[in-house]
């Protein structure tokens, strides 16, 4: 009954999200950016488009950084917007994509505590999606132990941290491995709500879950090759809601060489054959990460192709990010005089 029942409460959401998605670059935008000879004329472009006139207020010299800070600004105003809006389930499911951003701040807050960075220096590089009341009171905290019990165990990610940390781990954790232990029960949490809510959310977010969870995975392990990570914790760290679960995850555990991981992730979808097969090809010079990208966007493209569901909501926020992504790529490309590599973004459309 709840595609039935779908437009009551989010009805007008779904379709503000998918008038946002419909205002995003096309690829004349992208052609008439790399036309552009500097960073003025990138933002007098984009002053044409739906982004209007979100770099009228800046002076000049224009750096990409900054219009890295105005497209977040914009992106995290427009979430915000939706989420205010938002009813139960809908609101909660929305939390949970904010968690993911916690999470990153919350190991951005741990690691300048260990290495005792000021407050004021932390707080501007943390994700306003990712914030969170109790870090209000993180001018209190001055030692791990301190950011722990004022702050962390407070915190909406708290639950995540409680099966990944204990108060007797804090001098001695060595924060990716942490950060990747808190990825993991971040996303299997997740796929566990989307399944519970059922219907065609269940369905297109379980696709988009499963695919996020195999990519960390694979990248997990090639990225611990010829490193001293230990095969057991590497496999510890492994999302367990993919396709790779659970014969795939296996055959990654013992894998020694690239060659190996190709092999256990190609024998158990067709689709992670194809992009490792991109090695050979090396079209457009995309490394392997690139390719997960590019998959993952037409993903994304494809949940908007059915209706009366959440993923839409978590759908757009990938895409939009991607997109900023492509317009800072291009600006650096523009500041560092590399125009030969403009076109190596990645096409949303």
């Amino acid at each position: 009954m709840f595609g039935f029942t779908f437009n009551i409460d989010c009805g007008y959401l779904e379709g503000v999200c998918r008038g946002f998605k419909g205002a995003m670059l096309t690829k004349s935008d992208y052609l008439n950016l790399m036309q552009c000879e500097t960073l003025d004329d990138l933002k007098m472009h984009l002053h044409s488009t739906d982004y209007g006139h979100f770099l009228a207020d800046e002076m000049p010299p224009l750096t990409p950084g900054i219009i890295a800070q105005r497209l977040r600004e914009a992106l995290v105003l427009e979430f915000r917007y939706m989420r205010n809006q938002a009813v139960e389930p809908l609101a909660t499911f929305l939390d949970y994509i904010t968690y993911g951003y916690m999470i990153d701040n919350v190991i951005l807050l741990m690691t300048g505590a260990l290495r005792q960075r000021s407050v004021d220096e932390l707080l501007p590089k943390c994700h306003p999606l990712g914030s969170f009341q109790e870090m209000g009171a993180l001018h209190v905290a001055t030692t791990m132990h301190e950011l722990y019990y004022a702050i962390l165990i407070d915190s909406p990610v708290a639950p995540f941290l409680a099966d990944c940390l204990s108060v007797e781990d804090l001098d001695d954790v060595d924060m990716e491995v942490l950060r990747n232990r808190l990825q993991r029960a971040h996303l299997e949490a997740f796929f566990q709500y989307c399944q519970h809510l059922g219907a065609t959310t269940a369905d297109v977010m379980g696709d988009l879950l499963a695919f996020e969870a195999d990519r960390r995975a694979i990248i997990l392990t090639i990225n611990a090759l010829d490193t001293v990570l230990p095969k057991q914790t590497c496999t510890n760290l492994y999302p367990r809601c993919g396709r790779l679960q659970p014969d795939g995850l296996l055959a990654l555990a013992t894998a020694n060489d690239y060659g190996q991981v190709q092999a256990a992730a190609s024998s158990c979808c067709i689709e992670y054959r194809e992009l490792f097969e991109g090695d050979e090809q090396m079209s457009h010079g995309q490394s392997l990460e690139d390719r997960f990208a590019a998959h993952e966007v037409k993903l994304h493209v494809r949940s908007f192709m059915r209706q009366f569901h959440f993923g839409v909501f978590y759908s757009y926020l990938r895409l939009r990010e991607q997109e900023h992504r492509n317009i800072v790529w291009i600006a650096e490309c523009i500041a560092q005089g590399r125009r030969k590599n403009m076109e190596q973004y990645i096409a949303i459309f």
